[in-house]
């Protein structure tokens, strides 16, 4: 697997934990609407919808270990799970304050401030990679008979326990160093105000065709260099007592992109539309309409997104310039909101309570002009240089409506992607399925298309990507049950 491909891994895996954020924002969205101010001092109820969401915002790191370990392992046991959370307990009890105060014979005060945040998101995900790479090679080896009970996937904890002892005598010398780069990189971004979260947004979504924003955002989002926006945020008026939530900047990298995915992209769902061929109007409709409304309720742009980042890279280029151009504009006017998922309309009712969403409503007068930017912008760019957004292809060869089961769309999904013997892994995320080829010529592009799939992107020679929306899980759970001897020679696929 080349490096971008396991990347892409890592990537998908990063999804486990980040499920969790809904569940925090909507807890803690809902106590915050109860009671603003007090955090749950003037409220029973509010107390415990925060005190359940911040359980899950304060531990975000060992959640992280946990998650991309079962993530990552071959199939998704939990044994895997289990050494993420061992690796994650052996290396940060080694690299606290007071272990290497006395590891290293300093006193504690002289031990570097970068020990006191080794609780994050990197060292989780880090853990969680060598958790999952030991159990996918080491799961199913068989030990003495003197010590049988040790093999299998009992023998996966202790190994990890051993690769935290080795990973943080590792990160005890090199990790002052990359939290001072992380520090550095981030106070650059930061201390270019808002500016800087313009850049940042602007690279977020350049990012996204590669599925490697993830990396980016934990930078911002959360307490890798200190910024932590979203967890400071969710933290509403505790935030601000405590000094880790300033009104008015405190959800700057988040503000501004409700603007873009309640407003701008459905604009450009309009767009794409209107300029589709007569024909396909009625194909284009039904897809953008879906698309655009889980853009503009839940704040899941993939769909859309997907729909012309490769048919039409210089739009998807425009959408990135105008959403670095919409944060970095939410935040000079210090029009905040933020969210706990992404930026749709479930996150802004959520969060409009929270003593630091300042002016949240202005976002909404925001996202109205964004809306007729975007389809000015995309209709006039999509007609003037004849590009070929959905329902203008030159040839109709494109059903962008799949009908029938899902256990028939698996199957005609596979046919397309050469079968079983074409294919050494299946895996998805929210929306995309992400194989693993033996020999990716095989496969029918066209007819991935006429089956509804919105993009496939090719990374490297073995690893694939096939957009598909919602549907992603529920087809890769049915391709995953049709038996590797069937015959697909029978299977009708449209052309």
């Amino acid at each position: 697997m080349n490096v971008l491909g396991y990347f892409q891994k890592v990537g998908k895996a990063l999804m486990v934990p980040v499920a969790t954020l809904p569940a925090a924002a909507i807890l803690m969205g809902i106590g915050y609407w109860i009671d603003p101010t007090g955090w749950g001092a003037n409220s029973a109820v509010a107390a415990f919808c925060i005190k359940a969401g911040s359980a899950i915002i304060d531990n975000m790191s060992v959640l992280f270990a946990i998650g991309v370990a079962y993530g990552m392992s071959k199939d998704k046991d939990g044994a895997a799970a289990l050494s993420g959370f061992v690796g994650f307990l052996v290396v940060t009890t080694l690299l606290s304050p007071a272990a290497v105060s006395q590891i290293q014979g300093i006193d504690i005060s002289a031990v570097p401030a970068a020990f006191s945040k080794v609780n994050n998101q990197f060292v989780g995900i880090l853990v969680g990679i060598v958790s999952a790479e030991i159990y996918n090679r080491f799961s199913h080896v068989e030990l003495h008979k003197a010590l049988a009970f040790f093999s299998g996937k009992r023998l996966i904890p202790i190994l990890t326990s051993f690769a935290g002892i080795f990973i943080a005598f590792v990160l005890m010398y090199i990790w002052p160093s990359v939290y001072g780069g992380l520090v550095s990189f981030g106070e650059s971004i930061q201390g270019m105000g808002e500016l800087g979260a313009g850049i940042y947004a602007f690279f977020n979504r350049l990012l996204i065709p590669v599925g490697l924003h993830h990396a980016l955002n934990s930078v911002f989002w959360f307490d890798v260099a200190g910024i932590n926006d979203i967890p400071n945020f969710l933290g509403g008026a505790k935030s601000i007592a405590e000094g880790t939530g300033i009104v008015g900047v405190t959800g700057m990298y988040q503000a501004g992109f409700f603007p873009i995915m309640m407003f701008g992209l459905p604009g450009a769902a309009l767009a794409i539309y209107h300029t589709s061929k007569s024909k396909n109007k009625e194909k284009v409709a039904s897809i953008m309409l879906a698309a655009a409304f889980a853009s503009f309720f839940t704040g899941v742009t993939e769909p859309l997104e997907f729909s012309f980042m490769f048919l039409a890279p210089m739009l998807y280029g425009l959408h990135a310039l105008l959403t670095g151009i919409s944060v970095y504009i939410a935040a000079s006017m210090q029009w905040i909101a933020g969210f706990g998922f992404s930026a749709g309309l479930v996150d802004m009712v959520l969060s409009s309570r929270n003593p630091l969403a300042v002016n949240w409503y202005m976002l909404i007068a925001q996202g109205l002009v964004f809306f007729c930017i975007y389809y000015a912008v995309f209709r006039t760019v999509i007609v003037k240089f004849n590009l070929k957004t959905p329902g203008r292809e030159d040839e109709d060869s494109s059903e962008l409506v799949a009908s029938g089961s899902s256990s028939e769309l698996a199957k005609q999904y596979l046919k397309a992607l050469g079968g079983h013997e074409n294919l050494t892994a299946i895996d998805a995320c929210i929306t995309r399925l992400r194989l693993t080829i033996k020999d990716t010529s095989v496969i029918n592009e066209s007819t991935l298309k006429n089956l509804g799939a919105m993009g496939v992107v090719k990374l490297g020679a073995n690893n694939v990507q096939v957009i598909l929306g919602p549907l992603a899980e529920i087809v890769a759970g049915e391709m995953k049950k049709i038996p590797k001897d069937e015959d697909l020679s029978s299977v009708v696929i449209p052309t």
